[in-house]
């Protein structure tokens, strides 16, 4: 029998997100990349980041951030702001 005032609406898991091969690649990559560094990962994947960025290669210059902002997403949300600004 349903509830008088009706029934909750389940919603997706929040890490219910359809995931993609180029996605679980950058995961693989971060982790690899936190083992290497440790606490510092995020850190120094921002300053790879910057210095693809400052050298004119976008491709590096995505995929460092995208590895900065699977470790800590406001630094990498930081650069990205920064790097808008610039331009």
């Amino acid at each position: 029998m349903d509830h008088v005032l009706g029934r909750a609406e389940l919603l997706p898991a929040a890490n219910d997100n359809a995931r993609t091969p180029s996605d679980d690649r950058m995961l693989r990559a971060a982790l690899h990349h936190f083992a290497a560094h440790g606490l510092g990962a995020a850190e120094a994947a921002r300053e790879n980041a910057e210095i693809a960025f400052f050298a004119g290669d976008r491709e590096q210059y995505h995929w460092w951030l995208g590895i900065c902002r699977m470790l800590d997403r406001r630094m990498a949300d930081a650069v990205r702001v920064r790097r808008e600004a610039s331009n």
